[in-house]
């Protein structure tokens, strides 16, 4: 019904916004990761576009607002999963950004989607199962591997250089990881003769393993 809504933003929560678009106030339920890439309260001109989907069930009607589309695609994508409803798909996407859900799913990384709030390791496997293949498909783990390293490394801005075993262990701790997983798991891997991202990945299928 609606694509997407542009109009003043005037209240905004952890998970919820009202945009004003031409004197409707258009209440939208919307992701932590939404919320903080929406205008700061006291910024001048919070003029926003939000896309849109519109949840028509049994129990009620209800407006969902993303800060872009690819993370509305990966919302669609969840709610195609059997079991998975727009409460769990806005948890997941609360915790991760679209890119980082892709990443989990492609590397079949079911413990950081368990760790979205009522999503337990079971629909989490679903989750992999139904839409790994998919996202396979559209997605470039590469970019997203990267992704994770660059991260970690705008936070770690200004500290001196450091290895590859460092920056992947910070990585793999980034993904949701223990520090002591990822020393284990990075024993057993020659991080001189691999880069940073397939350093990684060859983690991430030994984890799967445990």
């Amino acid at each position: 019904m609606y694509y997407y809504i542009k109009g003043e933003l005037v209240a905004a929560t952890l998970n919820m916004a009202v945009v004003d678009a031409g004197g409707v106030g258009y209440k939208m339920s919307v992701s932590e990761n939404t919320y903080r890439a929406l205008p700061r309260r006291g910024d001048k001109n919070p003029v926003v576009t939000l896309y849109t989907y519109l949840s028509v069930r049994e129990d009620g009607i209800e407006l969902f607002g993303f800060a872009n589309e690819r993370e509305l695609s990966s919302f669609k994508m969840l709610l195609s999963v059997s079991g998975v409803g727009p409460k769990a798909a806005m948890a997941i996407l609360s915790l991760l950004t679209p890119e980082k859900f892709a990443l989990a799913v492609c590397t079949e990384d079911k413990k950081t989607i368990s760790k979205a709030t009522g999503v337990g390791p079971k629909t989490a496997a679903r989750i992999i199962l139904e839409l790994r293949d998919k996202l396979m498909k559209e997605t470039s783990i590469d970019e997203d591997l990267s992704t994770a390293v660059l991260d970690h490394s705008a936070e770690a801005a200004g500290a001196p250089a450091r290895g590859k075993l460092s920056e992947a262990m910070d990585a793999l701790i980034v993904l949701g990881y223990t520090r002591a997983e990822a020393q284990n798991v990075l024993k057993g891997i020659d991080t001189q003769a691999l880069s940073i991202e397939d350093i990684i990945k060859e983690a991430l299928k030994k984890l799967m393993k445990n």
